[in-house]
């Protein structure tokens, strides 16, 4: 979509002598004081022409670019305002904080509560991984992380702050006035700007080449694709903090201006210390004069400057990749920091996924570097640098020293499996005639198992396969886990949605009061004969992790069950069994108690539990998933290894002595603005929960989440908390599952039971049973070596018997044998024994039960003679009405028909000697 020249045509431009101008080199409009100017003023039209002639008044760092745009907004009205977190836990449709807009969506642009001030300035951390295999190429144009300077406001039908013409005012304001760039060096360019469900034209203001800043004018909501006028129309303005202090110092690259001595040491890390500033300025200067997206535009790029300098371009670029790769390592180690700091645990999913992507692409470039066991020095380094802007990354250094360890040790452990498995599906793939690794099977082998592509091209260098690496693959991939994937909705969920439209809002009695378990209601509509819809219910619906209620419905002398209960918008559907009810009824609904108060426990047990895991293991944890059932919970939590017995046993510990002190469980509604400022994004543990005001539980500041589920008033009233066992339901995500309450308490006397029959069973008393569990283990043991040691005796004398009875064949030996005892272990050693005894031997057993189990082998002798084992094995599997499969020597399958086995085992000899002669089977 374009917006005609009435959008941009602003009276700050007409009354200071701006002319309209359309770039020869792009096609697009834009505003100048010089109208003998040709181009738009920003890249690739225009070279860098700031880099060693800086046009500001003087040489700012990024700390002071960031003070002084603040100070500036501030002295003109706005309100200063912490960033936010660069994990975006208040979206539902984002990981990390892409924009400083992206702070006020949705909740702000959609009107549902104020922003915090009006007007605001802000100096927020983004991320974005949509350029990542760019970071690096093009000189400080691509960030994965960077400052976005956003002043913002928030003009509402009834109350208008300032507009286009102020905005662009104040913009022209700060970059002349105060970082002294001369007025007609400055452009604006016209464009349009789409996201995070916005859209508005806007300016983009440039200097010498450089963007530095977005105005964005936001007056549409995207809907369908197309733009729909909002009643609030924001300014959206990105100032673009490093490429201010680039501008300002006019350095080889952005990287320099903004790491400064910590580059340097990144540099002499890598043995750089030598490398000639021209080629860094030169190189810099021309990717601004072109996109380098890939490793051909990365050549012309080299040759451009080559020529220029007077070089050969592959020379060129052997120093240039390890300069750019540092500048990489620079950017990506800032962005862990910040991802760590905010306890993001590595992982295969959401923001974990991306962490760990930036992890293993560091690793690599590091590799590249000859330095990959420096990651953690740079780390440190980067903590010492950004901590006193950003204390929260001091706070936190431990556990991102900690994760990274983990990271290292996981990557490591990678790279050796990736070699093994890379080599299995080449070969798989060449055995198929495919001559190249498909960039499917490369993104699967790195999301599935983390294996980059750069380890497959090494590990399948044996096997003649080709791997040809996109350029932009962890773009690519990083693309596909940006934003959540799209939740399938319940079919009956989806289906009520429309039918309950008319209805009126359900009054929701277990808000007013959880002790409710006896209610009177009129039933305002039955749909489908069996979802009754009533007038108010203390019925709690599935939602929030927690199971809904069950109980019955009483009218005119018909009882009937409810056995299912949803929240369909703002209705509350009762489904029921075992009779029908009228509209306009009136009914008694009661209420499973002795259900609803374990439900109670299990669910305040949940705060208390995530209070204790947080303390124990630290504050990267965070709630992943929860589901609160009437016998026992679980509780997902990110984590990067496995809790310990010792761990365990502290957070057990600590979680019971917060019931013991009964500590106070409040529930209070809060403005979502006023909960974010007292309690932070904590509050988001179980997800981002809508409206303007959330439901806040507050477990006496222990725990204090956004929570739509039913709690008991004190934590007394839990009784017990019990943790029954945990386990690693997917990488970087711990479950713990646990019982509250009376399931705890039968759980705690079904142990002792057991124990105490153990004791009887061992005649011991409780006290001396683990000793005597110990001693029968290690007499068990001794058992099963004696038994192997006989089996190894059988089987000798056994591989004897049967290589006196063997049947020759065209100088093989071959055998062939039923084994009632189905031992596939004792099958597999009698075979393995046999070809090692006489390499010319093809053995083939089947283990009979209820089922036939196969194993085929063949000697050395006979599989240079093209004696396929696992062919074998198919085959008779084949008759046996089963599958098998296997390598040339050794071969497995089965079936279940038992009474096919002697015609199964009668055709071995048949397609040995098929084999022998050159055949297929």
């Amino acid at each position: 979509m374009e917006f005609p020249e009435t959008e941009y045509k602003i009276p700050f431009f007409i009354e200071n002598h701006f002319v309209r101008r359309k770039c020869r080199v792009c096609g697009s409009y834009f505003w100048t004081q010089d109208e003998a100017l040709d181009n738009c003023g920003d890249a690739p039209c225009q070279e860098y022409t700031f880099i060693g002639n800086p046009p500001t008044s003087r040489c700012f760092s990024l700390e002071e670019v960031r003070e002084a745009f603040l100070s500036f907004f501030e002295s003109r009205k706005h309100t200063r305002i912490k960033p936010y977190p660069v994990v975006a836990r208040w979206r539902d449709d984002l990981f990390v904080t892409i924009a400083s807009i992206a702070d006020f969506q949705p909740f702000v642009t959609d009107g549902i509560i104020p922003p915090p001030a009006n007007p605001l300035v802000i100096s927020q951390p983004c991320l974005r991984f949509t350029d990542i295999d760019n970071v690096g190429l093009t000189a400080g144009r691509h960030f994965t992380i960077f400052e976005m300077g956003g002043a913002h406001a928030f003009n509402y039908p009834d109350k208008q702050i300032y507009w286009k013409d102020e905005t662009v005012r104040l913009h022209h304001e700060f970059i002349t006035n105060v970082l002294g760039v001369k007025s007609d060096r400055v452009t604006y360019k016209e464009g349009v700007w789409v996201g995070g469900g916005n859209a508005g034209p806007d300016v983009e203001p440039c200097v010498n080449g450089l963007e530095v800043s977005t105005l964005v004018f936001m007056q549409y909501k995207v809907v369908d694709s197309k733009f729909v006028d909002m009643p609030m129309k924001i300014v959206d303005t990105g100032y673009g903090m490093e490429r201010y202090t680039w501008l300002s110092q006019g350095s080889p690259s952005c990287f320099q201006a903004v790491y400064g001595r910590l580059l340097d040491k990144i540099f002499g890390l890598a043995g750089l210390t030598n490398v000639d500033n021209r080629l860094l300025i030169e190189s810099a200067k021309y990717s601004a004069l072109m996109n380098v997206e890939s490793n051909s535009d990365r050549m012309v790029l080299r040759r451009r400057v080559a020529d220029r300098l007077g070089m050969n371009p592959l020379e060129l670029d052997m120093v240039m990749v390890p300069v750019e790769s540092a500048y990489a390592v620079a950017d990506h180690t800032k962005a862990l920091v910040f991802l760590l700091a905010e306890g993001v645990v590595p992982s295969n999913v959401k923001a974990g996924y991306l962490t760990r992507l930036l992890i293993r692409r560091t690793y690599r470039l590091l590799r590249a570097l000859g330095i990959e066991d420096t990651l953690l020095d740079i780390v440190e380094m980067q903590i010492e640098r950004w901590s006193r802007d950003f204390p929260n990354i001091k706070d936190m250094q431990r556990e991102i020293v900690e994760a990274l360890s983990v990271e290292e040790k996981k990557y490591q452990s990678t790279l050796a499996r990736g070699i093994e498995l890379s080599t299995k599906i080449a070969r798989d793939l060449k055995g198929k005639g495919i001559s190249e690794i498909p960039m499917d099977t490369l993104v699967e082998l790195y999301d599935s198992h983390g294996i980059p592509p750069e380890i497959v091209q090494e590990a399948v260098k044996a096997e003649a396969l080709k791997v040809l690496i996109p350029d932009n693959f962890y773009t690519v991939v990083a693309q596909n886990h940006i934003s959540p994937p799209l939740q399938k909705e319940d079919a009956v969920a989806s289906e009520l949605v429309r039918e309950t439209l008319p209805f009126p809002e359900t009054r929701m009695l277990y808000y007013e009061d959880s002790n409710i378990s006896e209610f009177k209601a009129k039933i305002q509509g039955v749909l489908d004969r069996k979802h009754v819809i009533l007038s108010e219910t203390a019925f709690y619906p599935e939602g929030g992790g927690q199971d809904d209620d069950r109980g019955t419905l009483l009218t005119n002398g018909v009882k009937v069950d409810v056995v299912r209960v949803q929240k369909i918008g703002k209705v509350i559907v009762h489904t029921v069994a075992g009779g029908s009810l009228c509209e306009g009824d009136e009914v008694i609904g009661r209420v499973d108690w002795e259900r609803r108060l374990s439900l109670m426990r299990h669910h305040t047990s949940t705060h208390v539990l995530m209070g204790a895991v947080r303390r124990v293991l630290g504050e990267h944890v965070w709630q992943v998933g929860a589901q609160k059932e009437a016998s026992k919970s679980r509780l997902d939590i990110s984590h990067w290894e496995r809790i310990t017995p010792n761990q365990l046993n502290e957070i057990e510990k600590l979680a019971n002595s917060i019931v013991m002190s009964d500590l106070p469980v409040k529930v209070s509604w809060m403005p979502r603005d006023e909960a974010e400022k007292a309690y932070g994004y904590r509050l988001y543990q179980g997800g981002v929960v809508p409206g303007e005001k959330i439901r806040v539980v507050n477990v006496d500041e222990w725990d204090v989440e956004a929570c739509g589920g039913t709690h008991l008033e004190v934590t007394g009233k839990i009784g017990i908390i019990k943790v029954l066992h945990t386990e690693r339901i997917q990488d970087g995500v711990e479950r713990i599952v646990f019982a509250a309450g009376f399931p705890a308490l039968e759980y705690l006397q079904e142990t002792e039971l057991n124990l105490r029959r153990i004791a009887e069973v061992t005649n011991v008393p409780i006290d001396g049973v683990v000793k005597a569990v110990e001693e029968t283990v290690l007499d068990l043991k001794k058992s099963r070596r004696e038994a192997d040691r006989l089996k190894e005796t059988l089987a000798k004398y056994e591989v004897n018997q049967m290589l006196n009875e063997a049947k020759q064949i065209d100088g093989l030996i071959l055998i062939v044998k039923v084994d009632e005892r189905l031992d596939g272990d004792y099958m597999i050693k009698m075979a393995s024994l046999l070809t090692a005894k006489d390499p010319r031997c093809v053995v083939a057993i089947c283990g009979v039960n209820e089922r036939v189990q196969v194993v085929v082998m063949a000697g050395e002798e006979a599989v240079k003679r093209s004696v396929h084992a696992g062919k074998i094995a198919s085959e008779v599997a084949r008759i046996l009405g089963g599958g098998g499969s296997g390598r040339s020597n050794f071969g497995q399958g089965g079936g279940v028909k038992v009474k096919m086995v002697m015609e199964a085992l009668g055709i071995v000899e048949a397609v040995v000697k098929k084999q022998l002669i050159g055949g297929e089977s």
